[in-house]
């Protein structure tokens, strides 16, 4: 099936198909084409240009009436399959009480991980396909889940398999990633932990080939250095690649530890130092920032504009969860990557695009306008990209294509 999008004002986010990140000043390379078509054969793109050059057969003739046309939103790092919620814990955070100071009281990720050991996988798959969904209707086309509420071996299975589960059933692209090092899980010592990740968790991990990554929660009052490091030389000999939680609570080495490892993303950001900008320089991990928890916690926004200055890509991605960001909305993510971190809306537009689709192992796919890549794109309702973060919150999806097919209109 053929299907031409028409009267496009701008065609944003065009790469060459060999494009996978952006960094430095290339974050501000969008690629735009004005008064464009674009050509989806399948579903994949096979072509675009000028209206002036449009073909004039196609099965299908979706009319963009003067506006944007941009990439699926890619979101590398979310906490989606959960159990409950902790909205008790939002009126902890309106009293004053920190996030460490929660997690002390017996709520934050360990309320969870009780929530999730007393659902069943089919309820917890249920739960955790909603939320795809409202993600999917607000223009997000990719998605990495992590596993983590489980915290013993039987429980972190069990996530790990609904995320199986729900990339058959959703159109979005989905990447799974073992979490099991999120927090110490209940009637275990730290070391005990660390042992059953390692000794127990990560072989029936790859035994059933349930993850495509690897996650350690590299911070302070969670895991250490040495013990991330542990962890991932234990999964680098199962063949599973790393992506680092560090710096959310405290400048804690694990961008250092991610690094050395060879990990795909380092993820939340929220404090760092000239150290860590210097530790990413020349290699192959993308800084990954997470304002809507900065937002929601009330923490410092990651310095993107200060690594984007030091030659770097940036990726932003949601971090959706039901403690510290329970939204998915990856448009008001970007937003805030202009509003709060200082980004314009093209350097926003590929840290929630291109450069998040890399930090999940999915660029040859996904993230960019590219002849034989996977038609995700959303067709606005806004005449140029500025507007879509300008109005944050006005409704801005006119139609989202998910693999060559409309899934939301």
């Amino acid at each position: 099936m053929t299907t031409i999008v028409k009267n496009i004002s701008e065609l944003v986010g065009v790469t060459a198909p060999d494009v996978l990140r952006r960094q430095g000043t290339e974050m501000s390379d969008v690629g735009l084409v004005r008064h464009a078509y674009l050509l989806i054969e399948d579903d994949r793109i096979a072509g675009y240009g000028s209206m002036t050059a449009m073909p004039q057969e196609a099965d299908c003739v979706i009319d963009a009436k003067d506006c944007v046309v941009m990439p699926s939103f890619c979101d590398s790092h979310t906490h989606i399959v959960y159990a409950g919620q902790r909205d008790g814990e939002f009126i902890d955070k309106i009293n004053g009480l920190s996030y460490e100071e929660i997690a002390a009281r017996g709520g934050g990720i360990l309320c969870s991980s009780d929530h999730l050991h007393a659902t069943s996988e089919d309820e917890l798959f249920a739960q955790s396909l909603s939320r795809v969904r409202e993600m999917v209707a607000a223009g997000t086309g990719a998605i990495e889940i992590k596993s983590g509420y489980g915290l013993n071996p039987a429980d972190e299975l069990k996530m790990l398999r609904v995320i199986r589960r729900l990339r058959e059933a959703t159109p979005a692209l989905i990447r799974s990633t073992f979490l099991g090092a999120h927090a110490i899980g209940r009637g275990y010592t730290h070391e005990g932990y660390v042992d059953s990740v390692i000794r127990e968790m990560l072989p029936a991990v790859a035994a059933e080939g349930l993850a495509d990554f690897v996650d350690v929660f590299c911070d302070e009052g969670f895991f250490t250095v040495a013990d991330t490091d542990r962890i991932l030389t234990a999964a680098h000999a199962l063949g599973i690649r790393p992506k680092i939680h560090a710096n959310e609570l405290a400048v804690s080495g694990g961008v250092q530890v991610g690094v050395k490892h060879g990990a795909l993303s380092v993820d939340h950001l929220e404090r760092t130092t000239d150290a860590e900008i210097e530790a990413l320089r020349g290699s192959t991990t993308m800084p990954t920032m997470l304002p809507g928890s900065s937002f929601f916690l009330g923490l410092p926004y990651g310095r993107a504009k200060d690594f984007v200055a030091a030659g770097l890509g940036v990726a932003l991605a949601s971090d959706y969860n039901p403690g510290s960001s329970p939204s998915g909305d990856m448009r008001f993510v970007m937003a805030m990557g202009c509003i709060r971190m200082r980004l314009t809306p093209e350097q926003a537009l590929n840290a929630c695009t291109l450069n998040s689709a890399y930090a999940m192992g999915v660029s040859d796919e996904v993230g960019s306008i590219a002849v034989g890549k996977r038609a995700n794109v959303i067709v606005t309702s806004q005449p140029t990209l500025g507007r879509i973060t300008y109005l944050h919150h006005t409704p801005f999806i006119a139609q989202h294509i998910v693999g060559g097919r409309v899934v939301s209109a």
